[in-house]
Order: C-alpha cells, then structure tokens, then sequence
C-alpha cells in the first residue's frame, strides 16, 4: 500500500483491504507483528506502522535490530532441529517473513511439529486464509501462558509428555513488570517435559540507553507497551535452567555463522537457548 493511503478502520467496502483481512483489523494504531513485517521486508503493514519504524529509526538502526534478532533465532531453530529436538511453540509468531521457526525447523526435520501463537487479530487472520506456512497458528498472549497452555488445538498439535523448544523471541521487551513477565515464562517452562528448551532474547538499555528511551517513544504509538532491561534481568528469565553454550549474550555472539555482519555486537539486544533440566 503507499504511504499516502488513508488511515482509518478497514471497512468491508475498502478497496485496498486484502479479500481475507476482516473489518475489524485496524490501521489506525501501529502493532508489534506490522512493524516487525515492515522491518523484515514482509507486506502486512500500513501506514502508521511505517511512520513508527520511521520515527524510531531516528534514534537506533531499528531494521538492523529486526535482522539480527530473525538471524538469532534462524540459528537456535537450526541447532534444536538438528539436535533432534521435533517441537517447538513459538509465542509472538508474527506475520511470514524469510528464516521464521516454520520455515528453518521444516527445512532440517520434515516431521517437525510448529505451533505460533499471537495475539494479533492480522496474525490469526493472515494465518485463517493462507495457512500457517507450516505451522498452527493460535490466539494467545504471553501474558496468560495458562491459555495457551489449556489450547485445544495446542495440545492436538504438541506432545507435552515430550520436550518442547518454547520461543519467546523479541516479545518480553512488550511485557511490562506489572504483568510479571518471569511468572509468564516460569509458568510455560514448568508445563514442558524436562529436556525442554527456552530461547528468549529481548532489548537492553545497556549500550544505548537515550536510544532506546527515544525509539520507546516512538513505540508508544503502537498497540503496547515497552519494557527495556539489562543484562541481568534478561539473564534472570533463564533462572533454573542450564544454559546451551555460550549463554545469555549479545545476539550477533551466540553461535554466530557467515550471516553475522560487522557492528552487529553493537546492537543491543541480549538472548539465550537454554535447557530444562
């Protein structure tokens, strides 16, 4: 769409609307999985999440964010499937864009099994009309794990009595204190087998704190909230589990391969895989 497309509600008479996008999706207010879109070269986006992207690229190299988180997570899939590991649920899925979980996972083991869960209503519905590009996509937020976890349609797809990879990619930096975001993940890990995994990465003020109070600025346009952490506190979501080498780092410094670019250990975002004991 150009960016001189009118913004308001999508009306069912819109001629610009996707035959599949419902009229209640609103294009009025930037959300986390439009922007993301944007950020990954995907189609799902309008105008006013543009103009944040826009906006918050003033103050960080916000694409390049958006590209070493993709690549971190392409990673960690491609280590879990290749270590045998056929289950993963991946919370905050988002909208299709090149090295999603689907995608790597299937391309190492065809028998793997993918549940993404959003709480996007373009999301489930991009999902609703052109599938979920090979995995069950579901309403959820990471907030109430206790849905996602009571699911029908996430216990048809997941064998719980086995392990299971939980995602949990850039989403907690949306997850404010108040809406105890260790209890969230504590209360997903402690409902997978042992042998499951954690891979979590999430923003830190740590390298560039007026940067990020200026791009959370810009982000208050959107649909949610955001919560900026250090190393520690990052590190402290992993509690209880053991670690898969090299641990909680830098994005660009976990298990990096050819794809990892120069200054790519300058943006700030901290993550980790690891394990259940």
């Amino acid at each position: 769409m150009p960016d001189s497309e009118p913004l308001g509600p999508l009306g069912a008479g819109d001629p610009t609307a996707p035959q599949w996008m419902p009229p209640e999706i609103d294009r009025t207010v930037a959300t986390p999985a439009r922007i993301y879109s944007y950020l990954l070269g995907g189609k799902e986006h309008f105008a006013v999440d543009r103009a944040a992207v826009e906006q918050a690229a003033e103050a960080l190299p916000v694409r390049d964010f958006a590209r070493v988180n993709r690549a971190f997570l392409t990673r960690a899939v491609r280590h879990l499937a290749e270590a045998a590991l056929d289950q993963f649920l991946d919370i905050g899925v988002g909208l299709p864009a090149p090295g999603s979980t689907a995608e790597t996972a299937l391309s190492v083991r065809h028998d793997a099994r993918i549940v993404g869960v959003d709480n996007d209503p373009i999301v489930l519905a991009h999902a609703r009309a052109h599938g979920g590009e090979g995995a069950t996509v579901v309403a959820g937020d990471v907030r109430r794990p206790g849905e996602i976890l009571q699911n029908p349609e996430v216990r048809a797809r997941l064998d719980f009595d086995r392990p299971v990879a939980v995602l949990i990619v850039a989403v907690m930096h949306f997850v404010p204190d108040e809406d105890d975001p260790y209890g969230a993940v504590r209360a997903l890990m402690d409902a997978v087998a042992p042998g499951s995994v954690l891979v979590l990465s999430q923003v830190t003020s740590d390298l560039d704190p007026d940067g990020i109070h200026a791009t959370a600025k810009a982000y208050a346009r959107s649909s949610v909230r955001t919560a900026v952490r250090s190393r520690e506190q990052i590190a402290a979501f992993f509690d209880g589990l053991e670690p898969i080498d090299p641990g909680p780092v830098m994005l660009s410094r976990w298990r990096p391969d050819e794809q990892v670019r120069d200054g790519d250990d300058r943006i700030g975002m901290y993550g980790g895989v690891a394990v259940k004991p």
